[in-house]
């Protein structure tokens, strides 16, 4: 692929630039991505954003803007919305945040005030930083309160959540996580958040590209406000967005911008006006039922070499794997399986005695090696080289054999050349 072959090249401008563009080619290609928020864009999606459309100011909205000449960025911007309205029954889209978080914060500031309370999912038990950690802005600024997983299923008790919202009174709750393996019920919260008169948010970030495809149920009309990344399991350009009902459409635009943000990233927007498209083909509804088809398969494989997962199993891209009891932490299993090139991350686990920062377990997930046009037979011999390197992390053998075996992976499922 030439153009893609270019990306490597940025020219004798910056050859400290150009080179390091090229050991990162060089690490996506021959690496296994096991980190469940990463994806690989598709070459129209990265064409869209390293073009002119980044030269504009454009801010305001289609129609409205505070700067001449921006014609051509009015219909990118209307194409985006309508494009992901349709992916997700939406009555309203903005597309202008800059990242997941942003998006957050501006539903945030559009319907609540500066100490209003929030219920949302605890940080450790799957939710993500800003529903409300207390090292983040949602945190110090609002009320917060949280619900976890059951401790015996590791699943959402949607009958807790509904005492808790009883005796909270919440003004706002967040449903939607960063590592839960398990389908969110969004019309049982909808019945909460009515119980107590609570707008009702839904962070989808995680699961877009299963929720456009029909693989997880959709949040509208249940939620009020839907907010999501693009680049996740919807493998558009890191960026955000923010859906919501019609009635808050006004609400909404006016947070984002002049509230929170000023001029909208043109060139991030259309590209994910092409991710839209993208996920409109029957095509990405294939891939995303590979996505959980393959989750499946992994998950089963660790099982089956003696793993525990939490929730002992996953609906959607991702697991959880506990490894208190193979004597290592999620902290020392990130940096060891770099050595034989996979990436995942440590992460908490429900009820972890183990700090933030250290984590009894790891996450894991499809969508990246799912780009790569992987399928349940590789996601078994994933499973097979994760179980032997944590059993024999300290064999150099075994480990140079392991890392021959992941090449290989590599080199028969090819990235972008």
């Amino acid at each position: 692929m030439k153009w893609f072959r270019k990306l490597g090249q940025v020219g004798i401008v910056d050859t400290k630039v150009t080179k390091l563009i090229k050991s990162e080619i060089k690490r996506q290609e021959n690496t296994i991505e096991l980190i469940a928020s990463e994806n690989f864009a598709s070459p129209a999606v990265m064409q869209a954003q390293s073009s002119v459309m980044t030269n504009k100011y454009a801010e305001g909205y289609p129609g409205k803007r505070y700067y001449g000449g921006c014609e051509y960025y009015d219909e990118v911007e209307n194409i985006a919305r309508d494009r992901i309205k349709g992916l997700y029954n939406a009555e309203h889209a903005n597309v202008q945040p800059h990242s997941g978080t942003q998006a957050n914060f501006a539903v945030y500031f559009a319907m609540l005030d500066v100490g209003d309370k929030i219920l949302s999912m605890d940080l450790s038990h799957g939710g993500h930083l800003s529903h409300g950690s207390h090292v983040n802005f949602s945190g110090r600024n609002y009320k917060v309160h949280f619900y976890g997983v059951d401790k015996l299923t590791e699943k959402i008790d949607y009958d807790e959540v509904m005492k808790i919202a009883k005796w909270f009174k919440p003004d706002m709750i967040v449903c939607g996580a960063s590592a839960y393996p398990r389908t969110i019920d969004f019309e049982e919260f909808a019945y909460i958040a009515d119980k107590v008169n609570a707008y009702l948010m839904a962070d989808v970030a995680h699961i877009a590209g299963l929720i456009a495809a029909g693989e997880h149920p959709q949040p509208f009309p249940h939620v009020d406000i839907v907010t999501t990344t693009t680049q996740k399991t919807l493998r558009g350009p890191r960026g955000g967005v923010i859906m919501c009902k019609e009635e808050y459409a006004k609400k909404i635009d006016k947070a984002v911008f002049p509230g929170t943000q000023g001029g909208p990233l043109m060139n991030t927007i259309a590209a994910k006006a092409v991710a839209f498209k993208e996920a409109e083909k029957p095509s990405f509804k294939k891939y995303q039922q590979q996505i959980v088809k393959n989750a499946k398969a992994l998950a089963e494989e660790l099982i089956v070499n003696d793993f525990r997962l939490v929730s002992r199993g996953t609906d959607n891209h991702l697991m959880l794997v506990d490894l208190k009891d193979k004597g290592i932490t999620g902290k020392h299993a990130q940096i060891a399986f770099e050595e034989i090139g996979i990436t995942l991350n440590k992460n908490a686990i429900p009820f972890d005695t183990e700090p933030p920062w250290i984590t009894s377990g790891v996450r894991l997930g499809t969508p990246a090696i799912t780009t790569r046009g992987m399928k349940e037979p590789q996601m078994k011999e994933i499973g097979k080289i994760f179980s032997a390197f944590v059993k024999n992390e300290k064999d150099q053998k075994i480990k140079e054999h392991l890392k021959k075996r992941v090449a290989g992976l590599c080199k028969k499922f090819p990235l972008y050349y």
